[in-house]
């Protein structure tokens, strides 16, 4: 119940009482609680998780707490970003990209794959590099988000991904580069090269690019009545991305 942002009651008078989920003013003070960085956190990652977040107020506090000097809230804040973030918001979470703390620059990289803003290319392109960007989780995340920019030196930069030393940053790059070309040569790096290559417009057959979302499968629980339900979320494509044809 903790994970879905209640908390116990002890003044409950029924079952359906024991947990209540904090109010929006609670998180609210909860997330500006500059004594406490653990309530900064939690109330950060309420709000980030809060669909009504999207309103400039909260935005405010997300672009504060991404400056916050505990790497928990900062991340909480890219997730804030994440899911109510603007294209004008990206130079935020490119300077996320580079923090010096993990959490933080994978939940910056996640972000981007679902706020669009073509200055975000060459920072991505940066973290992709092993040599630049230690961690594979983040350059996985980097890949996917490359998925939405359709320019030669994504295509050059995935197809030099195939041979990253971790399969996961192979099988992200080779689905973005599925999404750009609308073709599929799987993790065969010389295949996607030569298209490459010889194609008039290798970016002909184009995708439709969405972020990745979360998606899980119901728990036993979670068929009782009354019980609050897995927070899957629906695709969709970036904020700000032009439409395609």
């Amino acid at each position: 119940m903790d994970d879905l942002g209640y908390q116990y009651n002890p003044g409950a008078q029924g079952v359906l009482g024991l947990f209540v989920r904090p109010s929006p003013a609670q998180a609210t003070a909860w997330a500006l609680d500059k004594k406490d960085a653990d309530k900064r956190y939690r109330g950060t990652l309420l709000l980030a998780n809060a669909p009504f977040a999207g309103e400039e107020p909260y935005l405010e506090l997300f672009q504060d707490n991404l400056n916050d000097p505990d790497p928990a809230v900062r991340a909480a804040a890219a997730r804030g970003m994440a899911h109510h973030g603007l294209p004008e918001h990206v130079p935020l979470l490119i300077h996320a990209l580079s923090d010096d703390e993990l959490i933080v620059r994978e939940e910056a990289a996640r972000a981007l794959q679902r706020v669009h803003n073509d200055r975000a290319v060459g920072p991505l392109l940066g973290r992709l590099n092993p040599e630049i960007e230690p961690e594979h989780s983040v350059r996985q995340a980097c890949a996917r988000a490359l998925g939405q920019y359709a320019e030669p030196r994504v295509l050059a930069a995935l197809a030099a991904s195939l041979r990253d030393s971790s399969l996961a940053v192979n099988r992200a790059a080779s689905d973005s580069l599925h999404t750009l070309t609308g073709q599929d040569f799987g993790l065969d790096q010389r295949a996607w090269l030569g298209f490459i290559a010889e194609a008039a417009d290798p970016l002909m057959g184009r995708l439709r690019y969405v972020y990745p979302a979360f998606h899980r499968d119901r728990k036993w629980v979670e068929y009782i009545p009354l019980v609050p339900q897995a927070p899957n979320e629906p695709e969709a494509e970036p904020a700000g991305m032009p439409r395609q044809e």
